[in-house]
């Protein structure tokens, strides 16, 4: 018997996230978007179009999930194995890549791309067996913190959350007092 996936939290965040964004968007001032992020290189606008690119991250792990998890488990353990091998590259293409997303995604077009992300995950996941969201493969951990040796079709909807929450908190929008 598959275990039952109760799909409401991972709706809920969704919605959170998705209404946060738009604050943020509209809130924010150039000064603010130009500022440093606490903690890392990039700007409060990189890392605001990083916090979105994390959900695009996330409808792109779903198939491959889905399909390693029909598979014998040894080939996602080699497949993770592969990518861990490629970490370097990995972060250096990641963070350029936020410092391109955001010439190109920020303010009402950034809110936009995360509302049809937002739309496309939510119809996903309600398509999804209990099943398929059961599926699990192996994860290349280095590239992520929040990535974990084995994560779920489940998991994966939930890490987009956990990834934005997680450089919420980084973002320096307001003037700090310090």
């Amino acid at each position: 018997m598959s275990q039952r996936f109760d799909r409401e939290p991972i709706h809920e965040e969704l919605e959170r996230v998705r209404l946060d964004l738009h604050q943020l968007i509209e809130q924010a001032t150039a000064v603010g978007l130009r500022r440093a992020t606490d903690g890392t290189r990039w700007t409060n606008g990189q890392m605001l179009w990083h916090m979105v690119f994390g959900y695009l991250i996330v409808r792109r792990l779903l198939p491959g999930v889905r399909l390693f998890g029909r598979l014998p488990d040894a080939y996602s353990r080699r497949f993770a194995a592969a990518l861990n091998a490629g970490t370097r590259p990995f972060h250096v293409i990641n963070y350029l890549g936020g410092c391109g997303g955001a010439l190109v995604f920020r303010g009402a077009r950034l809110t936009r791309l995360l509302d049809r992300t937002v739309n496309q995950l939510h119809r996903r996941l309600d398509a999804e067996s209990d099943e398929s969201l059961g599926r699990q493969m192996h994860f290349p951990v280095r590239w992520d913190p929040f990535f974990a040796d084995r994560m779920t079709v489940a998991d994966v909807y939930h890490y987009g959350t956990q990834h934005y929450d997680f450089h919420r908190t980084q973002l320096t929008l307001e003037p700090s007092n310090r």
